[in-house]
């Protein structure tokens, strides 16, 4: 209760001056019932990015038909694929959503629209960036993780492919977090889901052939995955140019505050969702010291439906992110409260549900991509001991996005800070002293509840507020 009235207390009242024109939808995120608001944007975004996330999934299903030396390629590279998809449409998309909705909130229409053009540019950008460093240093990289031979070469052959049209997938998710911005989550949704059954026939035929089309091996999953995100760039960018969104791009001189209120929140998030595959990169490092290419294999494909809570959670982030900011913009800071707890409870429900039915029974989804013992038995031990903590991981993933809505961010970023020490740096000590993956992988459980529990400590605190009210 101290907590609600500190937040209502920073509310304006109100006053005589007549209120701006305001978009319905943007009045509907100000003033619609949570739960029903909550679950009817976020359902087609849970369906978005459950979709996106599949393309993966499909590729690593028939990839795994190559051998248990190509499933460990693909285990090297996807923590870098997921990092630059994380970036672009959780980091710097929920950067770009919460810029949005804030200036939608206080009815700054002029700032959304031009805001439109500025995440093009970062996006185009950071993804031609990404692409130079990824093909350099790419060797290098997949050495140290643990590549060898036949997996090394496998992991530099799908990897060169979808780095060199890496940018396709930030613009893809640009756009689509320009859209979100707006509370517009059906139309992101289906231009994803559009791209995945594209994927789902094209991922085949380019890795093994079939009449016209080469049998390009590993590399052919990658040549799918860019065919999936140039059609989302193309549907996307005719969305926004033909005038159908909230916002519009509009040709206007560019100014360097808005660049700084993108890339300030989004290099904040950034780094949390550095800290969640350098987790995942170092432990396969780690793995691999005890239990070679099979035991990375088996890590690799359980910590594959760790990488799939992100999106769903994103699916019930991105309008957590759209909905707190456009509160806070509004000062509605009480309600903005409300709705991110509501979310944070949604979220560990679904996580914590995937999890257990993981732990209980891990066969169900390693049988899906293979049937060597070594790989079984590493990635059953993950999944019975980190499985539990899932819906912790999930608790804090939710709050961070509302976290990002609110522009709060100092408080995840710490919380993420103590889950990367307490699993490489834990996990190292007791894999040192017992030799064992089990006490490995127990510390990753132990960071992921540790996580969950500082950021929802600080959120019911007050942390949003007080900078806010002090101002």
């Amino acid at each position: 209760m101290a907590l609600m009235a500190q937040a209502i207390r920073l509310t304006p009242a109100a006053t005589s001056e007549p209120p701006a024109r305001i978009d319905p939808r943007t009045s509907a995120l100000l003033r619609g019932p949570i739960v029903p608001l909550l679950l009817t944007m976020a359902w087609p975004n849970i369906v978005l990015m459950l979709a996106q996330a599949s393309t993966g999934l499909i590729e690593t299903f028939w990839v795994s038909r190559l051998g248990t030396d190509a499933l460990a390629g693909m285990a090297l590279v996807f923590p870098g694929v997921m990092l630059m998809q994380m970036i672009a449409a959780g980091s710097l998309g929920g950067a770009i959503s919460s810029a949005i909705a804030r200036a939608l909130g206080s009815r700054r229409t002029g700032d959304a629209d031009a805001l439109v053009l500025h995440a093009l540019i970062v996006n185009v950008a950071l993804g031609l960036i990404a692409s130079v460093l990824m093909l350099a240093f790419g060797p290098q990289l997949y050495f140290a993780l643990g590549g060898r031979g036949a997996s090394l070469d496998a992991a530099l052959r799908y990897s060169n492919v979808v780095f060199a049209g890496n940018v396709l997938i930030w613009t893809t998710n640009g756009l689509a977090s320009v859209v979100r911005g707006t509370g517009n989550m059906l139309v992101p949704a289906l231009v994803i889901c559009a791209g995945t059954v594209i994927l789902i026939p094209l991922s085949p035929l380019l890795i093994f052939g079939a009449g016209p089309f080469p049998a390009l091996g590993i590399a052919g999953g990658g040549v799918a995955m860019l065919v999936s995100f140039a059609c989302g760039t193309a549907a996307l960018a005719f969305y926004v140019l033909t005038g159908r969104s909230v916002v519009r791009l509009r040709l206007r001189r560019l100014q360097r505050r808005i660049f700084a209120d993108i890339l300030g929140m989004g290099a904040v998030a950034t780094v949390s969702s550095v800290q969640t595959n350098l987790t995942i990169g170092f432990t396969t490092g780690l793995v691999a010291t005890v239990a070679g290419p099979a035991g990375v294999a088996g890590y690799g494909t359980g910590a594959r439906l760790e990488y799939l809570l992100i999106p769903l959670v994103f699916g019930l982030g991105a309008p957590l992110v759209a909905l707190v900011g456009t509160n806070i913009g509004a000062r509605q800071p009480a309600r903005a409260l409300r709705i991110a707890l509501v979310g944070g409870a949604i979220a560990f429900a679904m996580t914590e549900a995937i999890g257990v039915a993981a732990a209980l029974w891990p066969h169900r989804w390693l049988g899906l991509f293979g049937a060597d013992p070594v790989m079984i038995s590493s990635g059953s031990a993950y999944l019975r001991a980190v499985g539990p903590f899932y819906g912790f991981f999930g608790l804090g993933l939710a709050l961070y996005f509302a976290s990002q809505g609110a522009g709060r961010l100092g408080w995840p970023l710490f919380a993420g800070f103590l889950r990367m020490g307490i699993a490489i740096g834990g996990g190292w000590l007791v894999l040192r002293a017992t030799g064992s993956l089990v006490f490995l992988f127990a510390a990753l459980g132990v960071g992921m509840l540790t996580y969950g529990i500082v950021v929802a400590s600080a959120v019911t605190s007050g942390s949003w507020f007080r900078g806010r009210q002090r101002a």
